[in-house]
């Protein structure tokens, strides 16, 4: 039995229950071509809403989609019709890839029963189930925010973790990235990785039809990267998207002691005081 991920099945037989809502939290890379928004409005879980990450974040910062703060967050939820008490299941366009930050943020916010769906939208569409279409109007409801703060790392925190080695750095991005032999999409960001980082590609916890790994193999591709499940681990990425996505798989694994560096390589990368190195782990 999963912990956080719910199938399509099971999301039907709750659809319609006045405290079961349903988010879709689609968001895509530039080079993916894909509108989220246009999506959501073409076709999606009856009763869902759209949750932008690009919108429900710190707009006083250049760093992509970071955190908001507790009263921002509140008002969004709320607007969306979420209640911190709902049975909240999240969804993407892709299977398991934004639909991960969402449902870390809904989490860390104070929601407590709050689920991705296994396969996302084209899992629901392959079971047979029904779309709607058009602009949502969702009941406003009261989303009391309470943020953990600890479950969020900051600049100063990676690095002290990387100087005193407390903490297993987990970088989310492809291989050629991680090594730094190609090009990061975001200027005046080094290609690279942190010192003493390990690499776990977000794609390789997911099978081909979008559905997360069993536990077995999440723990092997884990191990065989060199991280040590022992230790607490905090992940990265490019911006913080597809570190949600190790750390809902090591949820599936048990464990717990995990934080996501909100600025992952966006931030790192863009530092001159930021020591980077290239090649493997």
């Amino acid at each position: 039995m999963s912990r956080f991920l719910v199938t399509p099945d099971w999301l039907k037989e709750r659809l319609g229950a006045p405290t079961t809502k349903v988010v879709d939290g689609s968001w895509y890379l530039p080079d993916q071509n894909r509108d989220a928004k246009a999506e959501f409005l073409a076709g999606r879980v009856p009763g869902a809403v759209y949750f932008d990450i690009d919108a429900i974040a710190d707009q006083s910062t250049d760093l992509p989609h970071m955190l908001p703060d507790e009263a921002s967050f509140a008002a969004a939820a709320s607007a969306l019709g979420l209640s911190e008490t709902d049975t909240i299941v999240v969804y993407d366009g892709m299977g398991i890839f934004s639909a991960a930050r969402v449902w870390w943020m809904l989490r860390i916010f104070g929601a407590s029963d709050v689920y991705v769906l296994d396969g996302g939208l084209e899992a629901w569409k392959a079971a047979g189930h029904p779309l709607e279409s058009g602009e949502a109007a969702p009941q406003p409801a009261r989303f009391s925010a309470k943020l953990d703060a600890a479950a969020a790392v900051d600049f100063e925190t990676v690095g002290a973790a990387l100087t005193v080695g407390s903490d297993v750095l987990v970088d989310a991005r492809s291989a050629p990235r991680f090594r730094g032999e190609a090009p990061e999409p975001r200027p005046g960001v080094r290609a690279g990785h942190m010192p003493g980082a390990r690499n776990v590609h977000y794609g390789s916890l997911i099978d081909g039809d979008g559905h997360m790994r069993a536990p077995a193999e999440i723990r092997v591709l884990f191990q065989d990267a060199g991280v040590d499940l022992a230790r607490p681990v905090i992940t990265t990425c490019g911006s913080g998207v597809t570190a949600a996505t190790l750390l809902l798989a090591l949820a599936e694994l048990g464990k717990d002691d995990v934080r996501i560096y909100d600025g992952s390589w966006s931030d790192w990368g863009s530092r001159a005081d930021a020591p980077v190195v290239t090649g493997e782990a």
